[in-house]
């Protein structure tokens, strides 16, 4: 009984050993930086179409190295033509890597999609992506924006470009005790359509991020980094850490998960975008997860 005994609590100090170490090592791995980081160029919409070059030279200056552009009066271009906005951001050492566009004036409009297709390619992004579908009443209504999807993506596809899908808040909350979210990656074909992760919205829908991106990750390539805090019941956003985000442990896990693209993005501003936007630089170059 005594040898017994002991064999067991060798085995249980053994394992406990295994278990300490695996944690001291987890604990001990080098921070890493995120370098280079991007920003959604919606973050500074207000100030954008009054001037396009000098707003994007100011924030190449303030560190950021890749832009994503969305879908504004005057095309996700700012009224440049591929070749001369790609010269231009060479110039600056910016890639612009992505854009929202128009995905629901456009999805069901052939000439119009294989325009901005065109675009995207001749401008030397890698992704258009569907920002907005809003809540579906069912799933019947998610199923077809699965196929539809399917469709957009194999014809972006075919173009050399990459198709994918911005989530909100909505798509992570449930229908009928599923998430719409998980359906969307679970019947959308990976060849043909990926995925771009809003860190604020999934936290705002109180959907764990690391066990979704255990799960789902390698779906993933971009996503966005937003700080918010809840107000009233309301997400406020403010500048990056004065927030309630733990970044550290949430963009370690967008990291380990394979993200490829971290895209700061700030819809509203304690004093103005343009100062927010320096002020998340700043921490952006700071940070290490």
């Amino acid at each position: 009984m005594q040898r017994r005994s002991f064999l067991k609590q060798s085995g249980l100090l053994a394992a406990g050993a295994v278990a300490f170490s695996q944690a001291e090592l987890f604990a001990n791995a080098p921070a890493k930086a995120i370098n280079p980081f991007g920003v959604q160029l919606y973050s500074v919409r207000d100030v954008l179409p009054s001037d396009p070059k000098g707003i994007m030279t100011q924030l190449a200056q303030m560190g950021y190295k890749q832009f994503e552009s969305f879908g504004g009066a005057k095309g996700f271009l700012w009224g440049m033509e591929p070749k001369e906005i790609k010269s231009f951001l060479d110039g600056l050492g910016v890639k612009m890597i992505s854009t929202h566009f128009n995905y629901r004036g456009q999805a069901d409009k052939p000439d119009e999609l294989k325009k901005s297709i065109e675009m995207a390619h001749d401008a030397g992004l890698t992704y258009l992506l569907c920002p907005y579908i809003g809540p579906q009443k069912s799933f019947d209504d998610w199923k077809k924006i699965a196929d539809e999807f399917n469709t957009v993506g194999e014809q972006v596809n075919k173009a050399g470009l990459k198709f994918g899908y911005h989530n909100h808040d909505y798509s992570f909350k449930p229908i009928d005790g599923k998430l719409p979210q998980e359906y969307l990656l679970e019947n959308t074909d990976p060849k043909n359509v990926m995925f771009e992760l809003d860190l604020c919205w999934i936290d705002v829908a109180g959907v764990d991020t690391a066990a979704h991106l255990k799960k789902y990750g390698k779906r993933y390539e971009l996503c966005h980094i937003k700080d918010y805090k809840k107000e009233g019941g309301k997400p406020v956003q403010n500048d990056l850490g004065k927030g309630s985000v733990d970044f550290k442990k949430t963009l370690r896990v967008a990291m380990d998960s394979g993200i490829k693209y971290f895209i700061v993005e700030q819809e509203e501003y304690p004093e103005s975008p343009m100062v927010s936007m320096k002020n998340d630089a700043e921490y952006m170059k700071k940070l290490t997860v």
